[in-house]
């Protein structure tokens, strides 16, 4: 091939081709139990969050709650992935070598949002939410009264004991039905691929190497941990039942009820067996969990 700039362009071309091919082929689960919410700057800040909205009987003037607000930021982080082409790989058409690459890069930016998400789920026993406390944890402040006054109660959203339990993985229960789910993921600039591949760019002139990268600026985050529940206890029926019962059970401060349905049981692979027996009716018909939730089995949490 001779080297032009229009031979370049087509060749950026074919290569953004597959990448494209690869990102529409390549399926995603992070949607299911994350919210993607759009970012203008540095950073969001959620100070709405623990403000849970209610009705009450409109007698007299409306009641305006001043609320404490939380200070919880998520900071935009930059992400890449490049590859260099070797000019004479260009100049002897010898370019298809490089096709796989491309499409493995398609395929890791569709995928880095399920690694991102799914990372952040298993780190929650050690990653702060809004209130202070960790994620999943055993003692989330709830108050007595709406406007977060009063002495709080210590309530669990988490059943995870490494130490009795060292080799039990961890199993999720959600509720992945509301606008907000479990896992915020925050998008400032989506994955986009681009190319340097000037005559006078200073890799083609002392390396001969022409470079293609992708990039993008995005970060995760919790929402809501009433919306979450972790265990590494046996994944069975009395395992399963105390986590849907926690859940159901979660109030607001002022102690309205919060109307959590649990709808969705996401796993690891080694529990796959374990959870279909649970929610999937059995020939007999007797087991009484069968279809209370969806099933999520992830590598990403392997």
């Amino acid at each position: 091939m001779i080297i032009t700039p229009s031979s370049l362009t087509a060749l950026f071309v074919a290569f953004r081709a597959e990448f494209q091919r690869a990102q529409a082929d390549t399926p995603t689960d992070w949607q299911k139990i994350a919210t993607e919410v759009p970012s203008t700057s540095k950073s969001n800040t959620y100070g709405w969050l623990g403000q849970f909205p209610q009705f009450r009987e409109w007698v007299g003037d409306r009641v305006l709650k001043d609320l404490a607000a939380h200070g919880y930021s998520i900071d935009n982080k930059s992400f890449e992935s490049s590859v260099a082409v070797d000019r004479d790989d260009i100049e002897d058409d010898n370019i298809g070598i490089y096709k796989p690459l491309f499409v493995e890069m398609g395929r890791a930016a569709k995928a880095h949002p399920d690694e991102l998400v799914f990372a952040l789920l298993k780190a929650g026993t050690s990653t702060l939410c809004y209130d202070g406390q960790n994620f999943f944890d055993t003692d989330h402040p709830v108050y007595p009264n709406a406007d977060g006054t009063g002495v709080a109660v210590s309530v669990a959203n988490a059943d995870v004991d490494t130490v009795a339990r060292p080799n039990n993985p961890t199993w999720y229960l959600l509720d992945v039905s509301r606008a907000l789910k479990p896992v915020i993921f925050q998008k400032r600039r989506d994955y986009n691929l681009a190319a340097m591949t000037k005559q006078d760019d200073e890799a083609v002139f002392t390396s001969k190497k022409y470079r293609y990268g992708v990039d993008a600026r995005v970060n995760v985050g919790f929402g809501f941990w009433q919306f979450a529940f972790a265990s590494n206890q046996a994944l069975d029926a009395t395992g399963y039942a105390a986590a849907r019962k926690a859940m159901q059970g979660y109030t607001a401060d002022g102690g309205r009820p919060l109307g959590i349905r649990p709808n969705l049981l996401v796993v690891p692979p080694s529990l796959e067996g374990a959870a279909r027996s649970l929610l999937v009716k059995d020939a007999q018909g007797g087991n009484q969990w069968a279809g209370t939730a969806d099933l999520l089995v992830t590598p990403w949490l392997t």
